[in-house]
């Protein structure tokens, strides 16, 4: 007997024919926040050797025809339409890439198939990031084995964009080995760009490969709780250290990093060089490492305007309330419900609040033994791309907390490492509240409706509608107290 058929979603697929790897994305649907269900990359340097021979690696273009017509047989067995081709820096620069391009347009039929511009390149990437960080302000840094894209961001607008020769492959080639030759070619690039200086005390957004295994290595270092590199942030100051420990470290100790990738052990030193420029060139105060560039740049421009407009925080809560809850419209009267027990809060803590409620009956189908724990990782490990990593342990806290999980469990460890003293009373708070509502409620808005919950200095009033279906019993009690106790205020209640 067959399962009933269900609606296929709909899918897209793009090949980054870079320089150094070649990597199939396959998305599910066209959400505000990119879902990736298949990622396969195979490393095949076509770059290397470029900056002395003009051409594209020979080696590699028979085995890179072999990967796309494997990629080429997945996207069809998945039903990924539309499904693209971007081939950037190396194809671009090479006197045989044109030919090459023909040899794949042969072998693929039908396919889509473009070379970008360096122009192009950057702008893609920074829609990539602006995806995760709409509102990001600083320099962003794309960096590949051919070249390294920089965009200037001044709150989530591009304000120009331009490419440099400065990809991990092409910087080793240029320098013959050296890092120390890297070093004086990444400095005379860089000045080429004066609106770098721009980036002075604002962020520097970093891209690409090579960047993700020095924030993976600097997890390792400092023993950081989430294995996420997406919004990994750093000081200036850790980065530059960071950067002069890789830089001058030699082979044999960079394979003895923990975090390092064998395969990233020659580009380190050289993406080390670059950092360091990178940051004397900017000024900037802080870097933040994102998962997000030119693929998911590339998904946006399928994305209707409406979804791109949403917030992305927001999108997200909605998506899980969707795919894992019992009802969608009881998270709006949440929000309404809980916004009384914080009257001073900012926007930002509004909206995790409000992403919070729309997150808060994502457990409702895990077995009731598991559900604080199921709901913490659930939200925790989302690959959403619009939570940093505060955003994560703050929800996911909030949820295990509304599942009634005991605030010392030994899993809340990850969030109570990465939240202030602020932070984890306020996730407490809402954990507690909402764990309230659900018991006044059942989750129903029309129970919730007959219910509503008032502060003043002294007194936490929890009131009820006499005839509503909701009352007073020793669960609703119990819980009320123990949010009266997070808030430090008595408790009452009173029916109406």
């Amino acid at each position: 007997m067959h399962p009933p058929a269900l609606p296929e979603p709909s899918r897209a697929a793009v090949v980054d024919l870079g320089s150094n790897s070649v990597r199939l994305v396959i998305f599910e649907g066209r959400g505000r926040n990119p879902a990736i269900i298949f990622n396969e990359k195979a490393v095949l340097r076509l770059g290397r050797g470029l900056h002395q021979t003009g051409r594209l690696n020979e080696e590699g273009l028979d085995q890179a025809l072999t990967v796309l017509c494997r990629y080429h047989a997945l996207v069809r067995a998945m039903h990924a339409d539309p499904f693209e081709i971007l081939a950037t820096a190396a194809v671009r620069d090479a006197s045989n890439g044109p030919d090459f391009m023909q040899q794949v347009r042969r072998a693929l039929p039908g396919v889509e198939v473009r070379i970008l511009t360096g122009d192009q390149e950057a702008r893609l990437s920074a829609a990539g990031l602006l995806c995760g960080i709409p509102q990001a302000d600083g320099i962003l840094s794309d960096i590949g084995g051919g070249s390294m894209e920089v965009v200037h961001l001044r709150a989530g607008l591009v304000e120009a964009a331009t490419t440099l020769p400065l990809g991990v492959l092409r910087l080793a080639d240029r320098a013959q080995g050296d890092p120390i030759r890297a070093r004086a070619i990444a400095e005379s690039a860089l000045e080429q760009v004066p609106w770098l200086a721009q980036g002075v005390g604002r962020d520097l957004y970093l891209v690409g490969g090579a960047w993700r295994a020095l924030a993976r290595i600097h997890m390792e270092q400092t023993g950081y709780p989430l294995s996420i590199v997406h919004h990994y942030t750093v000081d200036r100051e850790e980065a530059r250290d960071l950067a002069g420990v890789i830089g001058g470290a030699n082979r044999r100790q960079l394979e003895r990093l923990p975090g390092i990738s064998r395969r990233r052990v020659d580009d380190m030193p050289f993406a080390a060089v670059v950092l360091r420029r990178l940051l004397r060139a900017t000024g900037a105060k802080r870097v933040v490492f994102s998962a997000n560039g030119l693929r998911e740049g590339w998904f946006m421009r399928l994305v209707s305007a409406d979804a791109q407009a949403a917030p992305p925080l927001l999108a997200a809560g909605q998506e899980m309330a969707v795919r894992y809850g019992r009802s969608p419209t009881l998270p709006p009267d949440l929000c309404d419900w809980t916004a009384p027990l914080f009257d001073t809060e900012t926007q930002e803590a509004t909206r995790l609040r409000e992403a919070a409620c729309w997150m808060s009956d994502i457990g409702s189908h895990d077995h009731p033994e598991y559900r604080a724990e199921q709901a913490f990782f659930r939200v925790l490990r989302q690959p959403a791309v619009a939570l940093d990593h505060h955003a994560r342990a703050f929800l996911a806290l909030t949820l295990a907390l509304r599942y009634d999980a005991e605030p010392d469990m030994g899993f809340l460890d990850t969030a109570r490492m990465l939240l202030d003293i602020g932070s984890l009373r306020r996730a407490e708070v809402l954990g507690t509240a909402l764990r309230l509502a659900y018991t006044l409620s059942g989750g129903t808005p029309e129970l919730l409706a007959g219910t509503s919950i008032a502060r003043d200095a002294t007194r936490l009033t929890l009131t009820l509608k006499e005839g509503s279906g909701v009352f007073a019993g020793e669960s609703v009690t119990r819980r009320l107290d123990r949010l009266a106790q997070a808030l430090g205020l008595e408790a009452a209640t009173r029916v109406v």
